[in-house]
Formats: structure tokens, sequence, C-alpha cells
């Protein structure tokens, strides 16, 4: 019959079995690890991105996205209250100088025009007849003034001659008064008529200009609304492309709603967005590439919006004149503002071995080995990065993610 062990003979048998377990495991462990340091030593060139340093030009650049759009876009309101009759184009079509878009209704406004021609032809009437009778006014206190001169020298002679016969004793001292008062009457009442003849001739042009202003306002306002009538055919000003349009036909329409975009397709500009931290490097005139299907283009910033909205700045970017691309309403590009540039500095295409660290170690291939070494990262845009330290130009490095080798200082090359 088996004999049951007591606990005190147990503890050793199952120490010894746990030491047993955890010496097989550590051995695993080690082997695990002399192998892959084994294979973690050796790569195969092939499977690995190599870039060849040189020197050229480094631009720091802050990435924006952009979209293009016309850099000339007409906007076509409604010139009165009205309402929409017909449209014979849509969004989208070419037009050409003079080509009718839409009709808008204009019965309103022509009977408002015809109203205000015939209130103009009767205030020109008008003027005409207060012209007249201005005239004659002026006329008849002109004619007053000269009967008044006259009366006023037969007064006068009339006093010499009771002077004279004064002198001989065949007039009276009071015949002589009642003469020298009768010319005075008539000096008085000459000064008067003069005064009102000034004064009805100022104010006579005061109101001829009046008049003729109130005329100018009728004409202008007449003129004015001759244009809108016109206006209400809707026409192309300029060769273009119909961006938008208003197709709701029977819509009533205020005036100075928008009825219709006309945009020129032959320039374009940009308008980009990038994060409000990078606000103070996005200025007016600064240096941008464009890129379009990898093709990268000169540009210069030419408007920034003075506000932020949502963090985000946006700014209207122009291509040089000088590049010839296609361009089209609503492509989206990339757009990279030039913050900073070095000229015939070491520099490598950027690789994901080359992380944001400014210090940090990259794999050099010297033979068919790869050395580790430190060097410096400076300028960098999705192209180039600027590097400096122990290197030179013509060296290869290897720019693929090492970070599994970070702690090997050479790796063999074999294939």
């Amino acid at each position: 019959m088996d004999r049951q062990l007591a606990p005190s003979e147990k503890r050793p048998q199952a120490f010894r079995k746990v030491l047993w377990i955890i010496g097989i495991l550590l051995l695993l462990a080690l082997g695990f690890f002399l192998l892959r340091n084994l294979l973690s030593r050796k790569i195969n060139p092939d499977d690995v991105i190599i870039g060849q340093v040189e020197r050229g030009l480094v631009e720091n650049r802050i990435t924006a996205s952009g979209t293009v759009i016309p850099s000339y876009e007409r906007a076509i309101n409604a010139p009165v209250s009205t309402e929409i009759n017909d449209v014979y184009l849509e969004a989208g079509a070419q037009v050409k100088k003079g080509d009718l878009i839409m009709e808008l209704d204009n019965e309103y406004t022509r009977l408002e025009y015809d109203q205000i021609k015939d209130e103009l032809e009767v205030r020109k009437n008008n003027i005409y007849k207060l012209k007249l009778s201005y005239d004659k006014e002026l006329r008849e206190l002109d004619y007053n003034s000269e009967i008044k001169k006259l009366q006023v020298a037969q007064l006068e002679a009339e006093l010499k001659d009771q002077k004279r016969l004064q002198e001989v004793g065949g007039s009276t001292l009071e015949e002589v008064q009642a003469a020298e008062l009768a010319l005075q009457v008539a000096q008085i009442e000459e000064k008067v008529i003069n005064n009102d003849l000034a004064y009805r001739e100022q104010v006579n042009d005061s109101e001829k200009q009046n008049l003729e202003l109130e005329y100018k306002i009728q004409e202008k306002k007449l003129a004015e609304l001759s244009r809108k009538l016109k206006e209400t055919k809707v026409i192309a000003e300029s060769d273009g492309v119909l961006t938008w349009i208003n197709e709701d036909l029977g819509k009533k329409l205020n005036e100075g709603d928008l009825i219709v975009k006309l945009a020129n397709l032959e320039k374009f500009k940009i308008e980009a967005t990038c994060p409000d931290r990078y606000a103070g490097q996005i200025r007016l005139g600064a240096s941008a590439i464009v890129r379009i299907n990898r093709q990268e283009l000169g540009a210069i910033i030419t408007n920034v919006s003075p506000s932020i909205e949502n963090n985000t700045v946006r700014f209207n970017v122009r291509i040089n004149e000088t590049e010839e691309v296609n361009l089209r309403p609503n492509m989206r590009v990339d757009v990279f503002i030039v913050s900073d540039r070095k000229e015939n500095v070491l520099r490598i295409k950027n690789g994901p071995a080359l992380k944001g660290a400014k210090k940090q170690f990259i794999f050099s291939i010297q033979g068919e080995e790869a050395i580790r070494k430190e060097v410096t990262l400076g300028l960098r845009n999705p192209e180039y990065v600027e590097l400096s330290g122990d290197i030179k130009p013509g060296e290869r490095i290897i720019l693929s993610d090492m970070e599994d080798y970070k702690e090997i200082t050479s790796i063999k090359l074999v294939k």
C-alpha cells in the first residue's frame, strides 16, 4: 500500500521543480537574446533606403493646405427689387462678354421710370415759366429805376430854377424848400427801387439755382433708373465662367441680392490655411512653394487675414508669373511657407531615420559595414534635411528606420 508523503517532504520537491522551470526559461531567454543580437548585426542593403550626403540649398518650410480659386470673381447683384423671369445659362457655363445670362422682371421699374420722366418734363416747363416770370419782374424793376432817375433829374432842374427865381425875387423861400423836399423824396424812392432791384436779382438767381439743382437731381434719378432698367437684362461684362447662378424662377429679390458670380479663369490665386502657432511667420510678401502634381512652383504671399478663426490663419498665395501650370478652380494643393533658408550646406534626402531630435545617431555606410555616428540636424523640409558633424559630401547614409539597431555600433552589410 502506498504511503502518503508528509508536508515537510513535499516542500523540497516543489522548490526543486520551480528552480528547474526558471532555469529553462532563463536559458530560452538567453538563447533568444544571443540569436537576436547575432541577426541584428547583419542587414541586407537592398532592404533599406540609402541616401547620399551632398551640398545644396535647404529651406525650412511651414506646411499649409491650399485651394485654387479665381483671382478675379465678379458678383452681379439685383439692380432693383424684382423677381427672376428667365434663366438662359447654368453654373459652369463659359460666357463671352455681352452674353445674356438671365432676365429680371422690370415692369415696376419701368412704371417708376415713366412717372419720373413725366414729372421731369413738367418740372422743366415750370422752370421755364418761372424764368420768364423772373425776367419780367426784373425788367419792370429796371424800368421803374430808369423812370425814377428821370424824375430825380427833373426835380433837380426844378430846384435850380426855383433858386434862380428866388435870387431875382420871382420865387419865395417856401417854394424853394418844397422843391428841395420833393427832390429828397424822389432820391429816397430811387434808392428803394435800386435796392429792391438788387435784392430781386440775388433772390431770383438763388431760386433759379435751386430749381435747376432739383431738376438735375431728378435727371440723375432718371438716369439711374434707366441704368437699372438695362441691368434687368443680366449680361456678362467680361469673358469667364459662371461659378454660381440663382436659377430659382419667380423668386422675389431685394435690391442688392446676389444673383450671379462670374469668374475669370485666366488667372488664379490660392487660398491657404495653417495652424495659428505659425501666425508670426506668415508675412505679406514672404516666399512660398506650391506643390501641384509633384511639381514645385515659386510663389509669394499676397494677403494675410488679420483675424484667426478656429485656431487657423488664412492667407492668399500667388504663383509667380514666370511659372507655367494648369490650374482649375477648387483644386487642392500643398503650400509651404519658406521661413528660413541656407545655401551650400550639407544635406540629405529626408527619411524615417531622421526624426525630430536635434542630435541623433545615424548609420553611415563604410565599405561592407554601417557605422553608427552622431550628427546634428538643422533646417528641414519634406525633401531635404540639413546635417552637420562628422559627415562628408558623398557619404552614404541609411535613411530607413533603425530604431531596432540603436544599441549597436556597427552592422554588417550582407546580401
